[in-house]
């Protein structure tokens, strides 16, 4: 899979005459962030984090989404971090969509291009830095792991949406599939970070309706989405946040394939 796009916001401000009618919504069951607000006035800075502001995109919320946090980092050429994370509990996926980072991980080091991605087992140390001359902008979801007796907790993952073929759906003559970065059967993982792709006209042709959380970012195309009793139009560059069994389906619009970068939680009991 060669010659993807995957957007990525850069920010600034809209002028005084623009409309301000916009996509954006905030419901019990779901959530909506359209790419036009993900603005200067929103970016956010980080602890042992320079050259870097981020947007955040979806955090632990009572009572909604609660397994996640979902950012989008902007790394200047030289910035980065050698204490990236401050929860020893918390692992990570990293999905870049602009530039390159580099990561440090027990001593050797991996560079990561556009649609490159990884997994990082908590407490891990890693390290990430934009060594390259561009601004790098990537994908950091975070959530706690969930460790299991007899279990072994999974080794770092590095590959690319390059590297991955992606499985298609069964009967769906191809025009539904999925990119899975880890082994689905894996059950030290207890997160999946997916890139789901639909051809034009592909469709999800029911509602799924499921305890996974979801942050779904589009990273190609436009569709029109069904969230609980609600269709959105949703186009490259924005996100929609799920809480646990909220109805979802989708017709992808054209006239190119519409993709989206998918976080949900798996492999683990219900807290009681």
């Amino acid at each position: 899979m060669t010659n993807r796009s995957y957007f990525a916001p850069t920010g600034g401000h809209p002028p005084q005459t623009d409309l301000l009618t916009d996509r954006a919504v905030f419901t019990e069951a779901y959530a909506v962030i359209p790419k036009g607000t993900m603005r200067d006035i929103v970016t956010s800075f980080l602890p042992h984090w320079t050259g870097t502001r981020l947007w955040v995109l979806a955090r632990p919320l009572s009572g909604f989404a609660e397994t996640f946090s979902q950012y989008i980092m902007e790394v200047q050429p030289g910035g980065g971090s050698d204490h990236p994370e401050a929860d020893a509990g918390a692992e990570a996926g990293i999905f870049v969509v602009e530039g390159g980072i580099t990561i440090t991980l027990d001593g050797a080091t991996q560079t990561l291009a556009e649609g490159g991605y990884a997994w990082l087992p908590p407490g891990s140390g890693w390290t990430l830095h934009n060594t390259g001359d561009a601004v790098a902008r990537f994908h950091w979801i975070r959530k706690r792991y969930q460790a299991v007796d007899g279990i072994a907790v999974p080794a770092a993952v590095f590959t690319s949406d390059a590297e991955v073929a992606p499985t298609v759906m069964p009967d769906t003559n191809g025009a539904w599939a999925t990119t899975r970065f880890v082994d689905p059967n894996d059950l030290g993982h207890d997160m999946h970070v997916t890139i789901v792709t639909f051809q034009p006209g592909g469709v999800i042709p029911f509602l799924e309706t499921h305890v996974m959380e979801h942050g779904l970012y589009v990273l190609e195309g436009k569709a029109v989405y069904r969230l609980n009793s609600d269709w959105v139009e949703v186009e490259a560059g924005d996100f929609m946040w799920l809480r646990a069994f909220c109805p979802q389906a989708c017709y992808a619009g054209g006239p190119g394939p519409f993709r989206y970068l998918l976080y949900k939680d798996v492999n683990r009991h219900a807290a009681l």
